[in-house]
């Protein structure tokens, strides 16, 4: 996909503050989107950002395939997940299921609402915002496990389909990115990723062409 300004791309978590950067970024290129959420952000993002289509959905409930599937997509940038932390001790099945639809799930449904168009046209990007693949944080393991578990989704993803067309990339924040919560928090800027620098960092991987496609990248803090 090298030219974002004739592609509509698909975006999920529309609202958050890291899609809101990918958005404007995608926006500024000249690519048209459609916007995924719920809710109040996905209400300030429709607001903010012209778009083909909005969907307020529940990428965990697997409904959210047909109706995503209406609409015809050339990517998808997805940033939707959360993080729930429990000691390891603690950890029940109902942290497990949640961690895994929000992360995993909600992935796994955003592709395959935005896949068979990009298999029609064999061409098309898939972009994940994962997490490191370890973390030192005091009850991030089950968090780990769904955002792992995204990353080796789409790794095989593209393994499987890069000789129909469509490519795969995962983007690994190194760190925590920069919101005002964690700024009064009492983060130092330097702690924290710029999210309209991560943004330049999908579109990065979004236009490169296949004989030079990019599968992971890894963006960190200054410290």
């Amino acid at each position: 996909m090298a030219n974002l300004s004739s592609s509509t791309i698909m975006l999920t978590g529309a609202g958050s503050p890291l899609a809101t950067a990918i958005a404007q970024e995608l926006e500024d290129a000249g690519a048209q989107l459609v916007l995924v959420g719920q809710g109040e952000d996905l209400a300030r993002a429709a607001d903010r950002f012209p778009s083909t289509e909005v969907f307020d959905l529940d990428l965990g409930d697997a409904a959210s395939v047909e109706q995503l599937r209406t609409v015809e997509v050339d990517a998808l940038v997805h940033t939707e997940g959360m993080f729930s932390p429990q000691p390891a001790l603690d950890a029940a099945t109902g942290d497990y299921d949640r961690l895994f639809t929000a992360n995993m799930r909600s992935l796994f449904h955003a592709i395959q609402g935005a896949l068979p168009h990009m298999l029609d046209q064999e061409d098309g990007v898939i972009v994940a915002v994962s997490a490191p693949r370890e973390s030192r944080s005091e009850g991030a393991a089950l968090y780990q496990a769904s955002r792992a578990a995204m990353s080796s989704y789409v790794h095989s993803l593209h393994s499987e389909l890069k000789e129909r067309g469509i490519l795969g990339c995962v983007i690994h924040p190194m760190g925590p990115i920069d919101t005002l919560e964690l700024r009064e928090a009492g983060y130092e800027w330097e702690e924290l990723i710029d999210p309209r620098g991560l943004a330049k960092s999908v579109a990065h991987a979004l236009t490169r062409p296949a004989r030079a496609h990019i599968t992971e990248l890894k963006i960190y803090p200054q410290k």
